[in-house]
């Protein structure tokens, strides 16, 4: 993030949601203005369109300085790269394809780039979050490890996912990168993860284990604080619901890290709820196999720790390496025993992680 400290480009940002769109400006990687925020109306598409444009013309008229780009997250995959948004299940006024880069680029005249909300979210977390903090507290306890890959998750009405690779943001052919939401459900084999990892899967689970109906459930976040003591209801059934959402998520992270291998943060509407969800998620990417000559043999492998815990960061933090002799020389070096990942939660809060890496995502597109 330091090399965009002293860049003087101003990006206008938008973090749009099934329900809400989140408008800012960035310059140096700080907001110059006070977020706006309106409807996203995903129902009606020419209220939608006209929230997108006003909502970007009152941030313009806050500046002192012209935009050099427009640049934000859309839910769910689409072709992003052509600027168009379409046939997105929480958005259906967009289905059959809305040329909304086009639009923009034309009403603003300033080039415009749209991405997956919890690509951003991750890219974000990976430039000024979670992946720079970690590496600066391993670096303070004096160990070797630095991280440079990030599996980004983003649980609230849905489950989006992101993906850092040597501090790039993936972007796949067909702008459907990370769509960990269409990760096999292993609690329930014949459903996605997201039907698990959502809100709507947390009241299902409460409204079962409570024994009333789904309608009658509360909301995800009245579940958390039922889970917590915090408020009358059912505090056993809304502790099995996040158990199911860690228990889920945990397996879809469990084999992103097979293939990535790096560090995973947690943003959304329901990250808040870790607490109830975590140690589910963590002891489900600790598992063991076993093998037809019944021997075990670890999930990952790293080790998971929970990030948001003392034991659990401290253990990632300590360094357990020895020297090695290295043959036919007096010479040793050093051999780290233990491979390590961990999982915590955004550091940036989710808007704004999603608008820094839509900044920085804009400024990398424009020098290139």
């Amino acid at each position: 993030m330091k090399r965009y400290q002293s860049d003087h480009r101003i990006v206008m940002t938008l973090d749009a949601g099934g329900t809400n769109l989140r408008f800012s400006a960035i310059k140096g990687g700080n907001e110059l203005v006070k977020p706006i925020t309106k409807n996203t109306c995903g129902h009606e598409l020419d209220k939608s369109l006209k929230n997108i444009i006003s909502g970007f013309f009152e941030i313009k008229v806050q500046l002192d300085e012209e935009p050099v780009a427009i640049s934000f997250g859309f839910p769910g995959p689409t072709d992003y790269k052509n600027g168009i948004i379409g046939d997105l299940i929480n958005l259906p006024a967009y289905r059959g394809g809305v040329a909304l880069g086009a639009m923009l680029e034309e009403k603003f005249e300033v080039p415009v780039f749209i991405n997956n909300d919890a690509d951003l979210f991750t890219y974000g977390e990976a430039i000024a979050g979670l992946l720079p903090y970690m590496n600066s507290l391993l670096e303070k306890e004096g160990s070797s490890r630095r991280y440079r890959n990030l599996i980004g998750g983003t649980f609230g009405s849905g489950f989006g996912g992101g993906i850092v690779i040597q501090e790039e943001l993936l972007t796949g052919d067909n702008s459907a990168q990370a769509e960990i939401n269409r990760m096999w459900n292993h609690l329930y084999p014949d459903y996605s993860v997201e039907e698990s990892v959502s809100s709507k899967g947390v009241r299902r689970v409460y409204a079962r284990e409570a024994g009333i109906s789904v309608n009658e459930a509360p909301s995800a976040k009245e579940i958390y604080e039922i889970g917590m003591g915090t408020k009358d209801g059912n505090e056993l059934a809304a502790q099995k619901a996040y158990e199911e959402l860690g228990r889920a998520a945990g397996n879809a992270f469990a084999q992103a890290a097979t293939l990535i291998d790096g560090l995973v943060v947690i943003g959304g509407g329901l990250s808040g709820a870790w607490k109830l969800f975590m140690p589910a998620l963590i002891k489900e990417m600790n598992t063991v196999f076993h093998s037809f000559d019944n021997e075990k043999i670890d999930r990952l492998e790293m080790k998971v720790f929970n990030l948001m815990d003392e034991k659990g960061l401290g253990g990632f933090l300590q360094e357990r390496s020895t020297l090695i002799q290295v043959p036919f020389s007096n010479k040793k070096v050093n051999y780290n025993t233990e491979k390590k990942v961990g999982v915590g939660i955004t550091r940036l809060g989710t808007s704004r992680a999603t608008a820094i890496g839509a900044y920085v995502f804009a400024l990398r597109r424009l020098d290139s």
